[in-house]
C-alpha cells in the first residue's frame, strides 16, 4: 500500500512497442495508491481496507504486453472509487446532503454497499467514520473515474480502428470463499469464473476457448456464477458491433495469502497460464464471428 496526498496519474497503460493483437486488458481493482485524506477519514485500518483490492491482478496479467496487447490499470484503490460501476451509483445514506436526481441510488450494488463510492469493504465492514458530501464523490469521479474510462475508450477505439474489432478482458480476483456445506463438507472448488453477462457480452467461442484453455491447465472453471460481469463487461461488450468483453475472476487463494496479502510461489506460473489463455482467445479471428 502506498499513501499519497493524491493519486496522480490515476491510471497507467502498460503498452507494447506495437499492438499486434485486437486485445485490450484492464485491471480496475488492483490499485494501491491510498490518498492520505481517505485513510484519515476511514474507521478501518489499512490492512482491512485492502480486502477490497484485487491484489496483484495487474502483475498477473502484465505479460500481456509481450503478446502485443495493452494493459490498463487503475492506480487508485477500489475502496476509494470503483470504476467497474456506473459513474453515479451512490448510497444516499452515506451523504449528509441530498443527492441529485440523476444519481442511481437503487442499484443492487448500492443496496449491498458497493457502489461507485463504496460504503463497505468487500468483507462488509463500514469504511467511513463520518458522512460524506456529494462534492467529495463528484471530485473523485472527475479525477479518477472519468480518466479511467476515457483511457479505456481510447484503447478500445484505437484497437477497433486498427483491427476492425476488439476483445476486452476485464481482470479481477475473488476471495476463495470455500464456505462449509452440509455436514461439514466443502463446496466444490472454483479457481476461475468467466463472466460474459450470460452470453450478452462476447461471442460464445471466446468463452469456450478460454474455458478449454484453463481447464486443460487443471483449473476448476465456472461460468457466470457468482460473477457474470460488472458495468465494464456489460457496457463495452457489444458483439453485434464487433466489441467483445470477457470478465475473468481468479481465486486469490491460488497466488496469495488472503490474510497477510503476501504473494505465494505459484504466482509466476499463474501469470504464464493467463498469458497463454490470453494468447488463445486473442488468436480467434474476431472478424469471422457473427453477433452472439
Amino acid at each position: 500500500m502506498e499513501r499519497r496526498a493524491a493519486v496522480e496519474p490515476p491510471v497507467d497503460v502498460i503498452a507494447p512497442a506495437q499492438q499486434t493483437l485486437p486485445l485490450v486488458l484492464a485491471s480496475p481493482h488492483s490499485g494501491t495508491d491510498y490518498p492520505a485524506e481517505f485513510l484519515a477519514a476511514s474507521r478501518l485500518d489499512p490492512l482491512t481496507l485492502r480486502r477490497s483490492e484485487d491484489s496483484y491482478v495487474d502483475e498477473i496479467f502484465s505479460a500481456a504486453a509481450a503478446l502485443g496487447a495493452p494493459l490498463l490499470r487503475a492506480r487508485f484503490p477500489r475502496a476509494y472509487l470503483d470504476p467497474n460501476r456506473e459513474p453515479f451509483e451512490l448510497d444516499p445514506g452515506m451523504f449528509e446532503d441530498e443527492l441529485p436526481a440523476f444519481v442511481n441510488t437503487r442499484s443492487p450494488r448500492v443496496r449491498v454497499g458497493l457502489g461507485t463510492i463504496a460504503r463497505v469493504v468487500a468483507t462488509g465492514e463500514d469504511i467511513y467514520a463520518r458522512k460524506l458530501r456529494f462534492a467529495e464523490a463528484m471530485s473523485r469521479i472527475d479525477r479518477l473515474y472519468r480518466p479511467y474510462h476515457r483511457a479505456l475508450r481510447q484503447l478500445l477505439a484505437s484497437t477497433r480502428e486498427r483491427f476492425g474489432s476488439y476483445l476486452l478482458v476485464d481482470c479481477h480476483s475473488m476471495p476463495s470463499g470455500l464456505a462449509p456445506g452440509e455436514r461439514g463438507a466443502r463446496r466444490p472448488r472454483t479457481d476461475i469464473v468467466l463472466g460474459d453477462c450470460h452470453g450478452a457480452a462476447c461471442h460464445p467461442l471466446i468463452v469456450e476457448t478460454a474455458h478449454r484453455s484453463l481447464a486443460a491447465k487443471g483449473y476448476a472453471v465456472a461460468r457466470n456464477t457468482p460473477y457474470a460481469g460488472g458495468f465494464t463487461t456489460a457496457h463495452y461488450g457489444k458483439p453485434g458491433a464487433q466489441g467483445h468483453c470477457l470478465q475473468i475472476e481468479i481465486s486469490r487463494a491460488l497466488y496469495m495469502d488472503e490474510r497477510s496479502f503476501e504473494r505465494n510461489a505459484y504466482l509466476p506460473q499463474l501469470a504464464e497460464d493467463m498469458r497463454e489463455t490470453a494468447a488463445a482467445i486473442a488468436g480467434i479471428d474476431l472478424s469471422l464471428l457473427a453477433a452472439a
